[in-house]
């Protein structure tokens, strides 16, 4: 084991100086925001290393919805073009990749025309069904979780017996969110209830939290139109389970001056969709910022030129990397912990 350690740490150790000498060579200045930001998007590729011609990527299906009906081809076809430069004919309609985007140039139009803003005036986005490198990742996730769950399962299919292997790894973590999240905030009556939806959201994050940090990894839960789904899930869990105590202290709650309830009113039923608005922006600020926070440190080497600054430069971002698998478990706690807290406020009883 420690030989493995060892083997990673020489190779993010390693990997910036050889960074270096490749962007030395180039003759063009090195741009960090676009860098980090190319990396935190979604694109129809996934990417690993490299510029242009000499990069490595995985290439994804590409899968159109135009006028034309279903268009479907991989992305390899755009030969890692992103500037709009290489056009791509399938099925008699033209196609161009621009900023991780796919566009269907109007009919007969060859090459792409950008306005002042780099904005193109003569294509239009068709909808995007395409395995994304953010999609691809969300497949690999589900994929272990149900290698891990139905594992464990057939385990206990068998009769009671002492947790060994994978199982003595998990079962701690799910009596933890059972008593330290659900019971807790829920109440033992109803928490069971929630309990499967609650371990899902959890382990769902974490385990994409921490494909994340591999390199090449994708900012899945960085996007926010993932914390936005999860965040809307529990919103709706929370309101179609709320009780008649519950909407009643939204619409008119006791104990309150007549004239002060209206008011009132409207301040808790935005507090309906405030809650998960806080739920989507949390998690996807806190992953995507730390993201942002370890490009930003490799990127002083590229920025400086200076190999003297890489052993500083890297081992801070090892640091930060160790930092950020406790934020990957810790956002996936906070955003089960709070789901818990809104459905326990739904559901509980009048005293």
């Amino acid at each position: 084991m420690k030989t493995i350690y060892y083997l990673i740490f020489s190779t993010f150790l390693t990997l910036p100086f050889l960074a270096v000498g490749s962007e030395t060579n180039d003759s063009s200045e090195f741009n960090a925001s676009e860098m980090i930001l190319h990396h935190i998007a979604d694109a129809p590729e996934w990417h690993f290393w490299g510029e242009g011609e000499t990069s490595f990527s995985i290439p994804l299906p590409v899968i159109l919805w135009t006028d034309n009906g279903i268009v479907t081809f991989m992305s390899s076809l755009f030969h890692h073009d992103n500037e709009g430069k290489k056009v791509v004919n399938v099925n008699g309609s033209n196609y161009i990749r621009h900023h991780e985007k796919i566009y269907e140039l109007k009919q007969g139009e060859k090459t792409a025309v950008f306005d002042d803003s780099h904005h193109i005036v003569n294509g239009l986005m068709p909808l995007d069904f395409s395995i994304t490198k953010n999609v691809a990742s969300m497949f690999i996730s589900v994929f272990l979780m149900l290698f891990i769950f139905l594992g464990i399962t057939n385990k206990y299919k068998k009769g009671p017996a002492a947790p060994k292997g994978l199982q003595s790894l998990i079962e701690p973590i799910i009596i933890f969110v059972r008593d330290d999240i659900a019971i807790p905030n829920i109440g033992i009556k109803h928490a069971y209830r929630f309990m499967p939806y609650l371990l899902t959201v959890f382990f769902f994050i974490w385990i994409n939290n921490l494909l994340g940090l591999f390199p090449g990894g994708a900012n899945f839960t960085g996007n926010i139109a993932v914390t936005l789904v999860l965040a809307t899930i529990t919103m709706l869990i929370t309101n179609i389970n709320g009780n008649k105590q519950y909407w009643g202290h939204i619409f008119w709650m006791p104990g309150v001056p007549l004239p002060i309830k209206p008011l009132l009113a409207l301040i808790e039923i935005a507090g309906v969709f405030i809650k998960p608005v806080a739920l989507m922006i949390r998690l996807f600020a806190n992953i995507t910022a730390g993201h942002i926070i370890i490009l930003s440190l490799l990127s002083l080497i590229f920025i400086f030129k200076s190999l003297a600054l890489a052993p500083v430069s890297v081992g801070i971002v090892l640091f930060m990397n160790c930092l950020e698998l406790l934020v990957a478990v810790l956002q996936a706690y906070i955003f089960t912990l709070l789901s818990a807290l809104f459905i326990g406020m739904a559901v509980a009883e009048e005293h």
